[in-house]
């Protein structure tokens, strides 16, 4: 059996998405499974090496990781010039998982290398910029790509599944609710959660331009093309801790609510919020309501009830509620076994890339997204329903 090595420039892997879903749990995970078995003949290997700004975080995850997935440390370096420039050896993947602000920078020097390019979204703030980085990795004739890992989330690709199968008939609307609290990191004993930039909008925060690119692929690809939109969002919080310890002004938005129209005519309603208190199956779940049965997904648990099972409720506030609106749910069940969702789209990127296989989520979907948490931006500000153009 022939073993083919691809080699992956890791830029940015030291933050928290970087490090735990694209080298531990992806990478990493491919690499210990003997990478990926395309055949009985061939078996494609990732050998990656970590760039950043910080020599010692870098090594530090090097050793961990190339201890773990195969004895010995992997490659890292803060040289990213030397490493595109063949420095450190061959290598024909460049990663981008850094700010977002940063980007643009990073997937111009890739281009000028002549790598192929994948990177986390959003892959800018504003849309021309963000077709303006996919046209010109377009133009380069280089092979792309961009991370929508929520579509390989069992929870979607069970809805997905019902939806192929017939089981919703037409679909009258989907609600979305995700989020919970994230801590601002001023009370005793509560540290927060998630990185203080994510609420500076000078710094490329905003549950608007995080959020809605999410959104944007998962409805494009589960449920339909979008039409147009009205949104509002809200800075609840309008003060935080940082990492350093002091306090800074919240100026991104860390609440955001849509309505979307699909080009069919299905609402989708997605609430998103990093100040709620989950009660909920999860923290994302979704809610499809169809003609024929309906169905609650959560990250990866999903719930049915077809229309001959559906309950006659009466509305009558004057006694307790006779009918236990929970018990008339179904599992749909685990028949296969899921795995990692980033893992999956990295595994098919490195196909793309080495075999050429078909590929749908580059950099120009990833604009999509932009436009969409553009666009409710624009929604939010003007009080006024938008539509959504077809990016040129």
């Amino acid at each position: 059996m022939e073993t083919k090595r691809i080699g992956i420039i890791m830029n940015g892997v030291t933050g928290r998405m970087g490090t735990n879903q694209h080298l531990a749990r992806s990478i990493t995970a491919i690499i210990k499974q003997d990478g990926i078995k395309v055949s009985n003949d061939l078996t494609i290997m990732p050998d990656p090496i970590l760039t950043g700004r910080r020599d010692h975080a870098l090594k530090s995850l090097a050793e961990k990781y190339g201890k773990e997935a195969r004895g010995e440390a992997y490659k890292y370096t803060t040289d990213l010039q030397g490493a595109l420039d063949g420095k450190f050896g061959d290598y024909e993947i460049f990663f981008d998982a850094s700010g977002t602000l940063q980007r643009a920078g990073f997937i111009e020097m890739a281009v000028k290398a002549g790598k192929a390019i994948y990177c986390e979204k959003p892959t800018a703030v504003e849309t021309k910029e963000a077709v303006r980085l996919a046209k010109l990795v377009e133009k380069a004739g280089l092979k792309n790509g961009v991370v929508q890992d929520k579509l390989w989330l069992p929870g979607f690709r069970k809805i997905k599944m019902l939806k192929e199968l017939g089981f919703f008939g037409k679909i009258l609307s989907v609600k979305g609710d995700f989020g919970y609290w994230v801590f601002s990191g001023m009370d005793y004993d509560q540290p927060t959660q998630r990185p203080s930039w994510n609420y500076r909008a000078e710094d490329g925060g905003g549950m608007m331009i995080d959020m809605f690119c999410h959104w944007r692929y998962v409805i494009d690809h589960v449920f339909g093309p979008v039409k147009s939109l009205v949104a509002y969002g809200s800075i609840d919080l309008d003060e935080r801790r940082a990492e350093d310890g002091t306090t800074f002004k919240c100026t991104a938005d860390d609440s955001a609510y849509a309505m979307f129209v699909l080009e069919d005519g299905t609402m989708v309603q997605f609430n998103s919020s990093w100040c709620t208190r989950v009660r909920r199956d999860d923290l994302l779940t979704v809610h499809v309501d169809g003609i024929k049965g309906s169905a609650v997904a959560g990250l990866r648990e999903v719930k049915t009830q077809s229309a001959a099972n559906t309950p006659k409720p009466i509305w009558n506030p004057d006694i307790p509620q006779p009918i236990d609106l929970l018990a008339g749910w179904e599992d749909v069940p685990n028949n296969i076994e899921y795995d990692n969702a980033f893992k999956i789209q990295w595994e098919m990127f490195i196909r793309h890339v080495v075999l050429g296989e078909s590929w749908t989520y580059s950099l120009m979907e990833g604009a999509k997204g932009v436009q969409l948490a553009e666009l409710g931006m624009q929604s939010w500000k003007e009080r006024k329903w938008i539509d959504v153009p077809e990016l040129v």
